[in-house]
């Protein structure tokens, strides 16, 4: 095996930054850009493979969908690789009122849409013992500000995850106890708590694939493969500019 397919089957590869997403539609996008790909392994239901992007050591992780298997994958990439970033990719659903498909949502913050323990103090949201919402790092902000998306409306704000399928029925809920919401998904958010905890600076990239509403199941199919290469294309860019200076 090459020297990258080597890491890759090692259970403890070194890598620079992991990248997760749910779905292989959604990693697809990174293995095309990646000058060298490493053999897939399974590590507890995640796919991993080592990347070579740019000349940057990427661990791209295909966790599932759902927060359990975000979470679980998350914290076992981000132990043991020394990752100096993390990043959730792919799609998800649009539930701020000016968003269309197409755009790409980066996540300034993330919340747990379906967390409710205000009757012990907590903010709407928030996990007992956990922040109210999980912000994003700043530099890696910047950093995805800066990035030439040649196209697409880049927009900034708060991502919203639970283990629901937001359609337009669960949209107007959702709208109402978040009203700054911008963006759905079923993942950011423990991704967000897994690198919190883990200490490694983290940011979403969401390509938009529906509006919430009342067919978005019918356009998350027909989009999501657009909304993964356009998130893909950010997330790409501000890696290159992240780890230049980092």
């Amino acid at each position: 095996m090459s020297g990258i397919a080597e890491l890759s089957a090692a259970s403890g590869a070194r890598a620079d930054a992991v990248v997760v997403t749910a779905m292989g539609v959604e990693a697809s996008p990174f293995l095309d850009r990646a000058s060298a790909v490493g053999d897939e392994v399974e590590v507890v239901g995640a796919r991993r493979r080592v990347l070579d992007m740019n000349g940057a050591r990427v661990l791209l992780v295909t966790c599932g969908i759902g927060i359990v298997n975000a979470a679980s994958a998350a914290t076992l990439a981000l132990h043991g690789t020394g990752a100096r970033v993390a990043l959730s990719a792919g799609s998800a659903g649009g539930l701020g009122l000016d968003v269309r498909v197409g755009d790409v949502v980066v996540g300034a913050t993330t919340v747990f849409g379906a967390a409710d323990a205000r009757v012990f103090g907590y903010a709407l949201g928030q996990v007992p013992g956990m922040p109210a919402r999980f912000d994003a790092d700043p530099a890696l902000l910047t950093a995805a500000a800066g990035v030439d998306a040649g196209g697409p409306t880049v927009r900034t704000g708060l991502i919203v995850s639970s283990d629901v399928f937001v359609d337009a029925e669960r949209a107007v809920g959702m709208r109402e106890a978040f009203p700054d919401a911008l963006a759905c998904d079923m993942e950011s958010t423990a991704l967000a708590q897994a690198a919190y905890l883990a200490g490694v600076p983290f940011l979403s990239v969401r390509g938009i694939s529906d509006l919430c509403g009342p067919i978005a199941g019918v356009d998350f199919s027909a989009h999501v493969d657009d909304a993964a290469e356009r998130s893909a294309t950010v997330v790409v860019g501000l890696l290159d500019a992240f780890l230049a200076t980092a």
